[in-house]
């Protein structure tokens, strides 16, 4: 099976490579340092420092290997870490949060999951350990750092029902996989269950890093900034939107019967669609104004949020929150930034990414289900006219997001032995 899955990489890649440049029109940064991707780095310079390698794909995974990361570089200080990404905003968003580390932070694109690829960079890099993130099991790579005697471990990690079902359709090849990762950090019993299905040998469950992430005071200060811009005007943030969905939320928004002043700050997932967006609310006679050009006070209808890595701020700002990727059937966004703010949450019907902490943060009353968009303007317009119903369900949120700090602690002491 990893044969064929191998093959078909090679035939595949031509067409991956054009997808790539397809896609770099609206983000320049999937056309950078392309040789990474193919395993081509240049001469290897002599490494004072061991690597310690932690995959995170894109920006939510990087955000989350925030305490993880810091938890690692203070543990293991003659050692380096080795940050891979396969998105360019998650190579951002690393750059911004690791910035003042320096050298001791090195970063670099997962190359392609071809058996030659991988080899080029493992021998390039020389990790100590490969830790992945969540939900990342390439099975080349894992092959290939058992064949380069590089333990590896996931970390942090999710496994849906969904993905559950697609991994036993692929056979030996996710199986083969599975046993090959001699350290699984699960979530949830239920995600850990999920995994070991697959045949992992030794999986604990740990809790989510997630919760461990610390909103910086850069990010605190900035959304007091936007909040000052607002005027004191209510505002509901919209945050990682997907496409499909806010069309939806204009539509009701424009629609609905709205509490005085209320602003609707809306904060599409992907970058690339900001323009878009943009267009939309326009298009539905909805003025707006941009985070990018931000005026001295916004009067608009609309607040665009078109910047990268100021999530944190926008929740400071907001009074409520919903959740994107959960109104259409995508699955959902990470909740758990607004919580531990203390602010409301809004969740749509499609949370199976995070299935477990949106049912318990539901079921604390930190958080609210919506069947759409319509139900989500409404409920959003109850809360912010309530400043006391507002106030004790994000108190209750952020006692959720409290309650379950520590998993990067427990992650940490689980590598170890490994890394030693």
């Amino acid at each position: 099976m990893r044969l064929l899955y191998s093959l078909m990489w090679w035939l595949a890649l031509p067409l991956v490579l054009g997808r790539l440049w397809w896609r770099g029109r609206a983000e320049p940064g999937y056309r950078a340092r392309l040789g990474e991707r193919l395993g081509c780095y240049g001469r290897r310079a002599a490494q004072a420092r061991p690597a310690i390698m932690v995959h995170a794909v894109s920006v939510g995974e990087t955000r989350a290997a925030e305490p993880l990361v810091e938890a690692l570089l203070a543990a293991y200080p003659d050692h380096r870490i080795l940050l891979t990404h396969m998105t360019p905003t998650g190579r951002a968003t690393g750059k911004a949060l690791f910035a003042r580390h320096g050298e001791r932070v090195v970063q670099s694109w997962l190359p392609y999951d071809t058996g030659f690829m991988v080899g080029r960079f493992l021998r390039h890099f020389a990790p100590r350990i490969c830790i992945l993130m969540e939900t990342e099991v390439w099975p080349n790579l894992i092959h290939g750092c058992a064949a380069h005697g590089v333990p590896v471990a996931l970390v942090n990690a999710r496994l849906s029902e969904r993905s559950l079902r697609r991994g036993i359709r692929l056979g030996g090849l996710m199986t083969d996989a599975a046993r090959a990762i001699p350290l699984v950090a699960a979530q949830t019993e239920a995600d850990a269950a999920r995994i070991a299905s697959l045949g992992a040998p030794a999986v604990h469950v740990t809790g989510s890093i997630k919760f461990d992430v610390v909103p910086p005071a850069a990010a605190l200060e900035t959304g007091a900034m936007l909040r000052a811009h607002c005027g004191g005007r209510p505002v509901l943030l919209c945050a990682s939107t997907r496409e499909g969905e806010e069309a939806l939320i204009l539509d009701a928004f424009a629609a609905m019967r709205r509490p005085p002043g209320m602003l609707l700050l809306l904060v599409p997932r992907h970058p690339q669609r900001f323009d878009e967006v943009a267009r939309m609310a326009q298009e539905r006679s909805l003025s707006l104004a941009r985070r990018s050009h931000l005026p001295a006070r916004v009067e608009t209808d609309v607040l665009l949020g078109d910047s990268m890595g100021e999530m944190f701020a926008y929740y400071a700002a907001c009074d409520c929150a919903f959740i994107g990727g959960s109104l259409l059937p995508l699955g959902g966004q990470n909740l758990i930034e607004a919580c531990a703010l203390g602010k409301p949450v809004l969740v749509g019907e499609h949370t199976f990414n995070f299935l477990d902490a949106t049912e318990e943060a539901v079921a604390t009353g930190g958080a609210l289900r919506v069947a759409d968009a319509g139900a989500l303007l409404r409920e959003a317009a109850r809360l912010l006219e309530d400043g006391e119903a507002r106030a004790a369900m994000g108190a209750r949120a952020l006692a959720f997001a409290a309650r379950h700090r520590g998993a990067t602690a427990r992650t940490v002491e689980l590598l170890q032995r490994y890394i030693a």
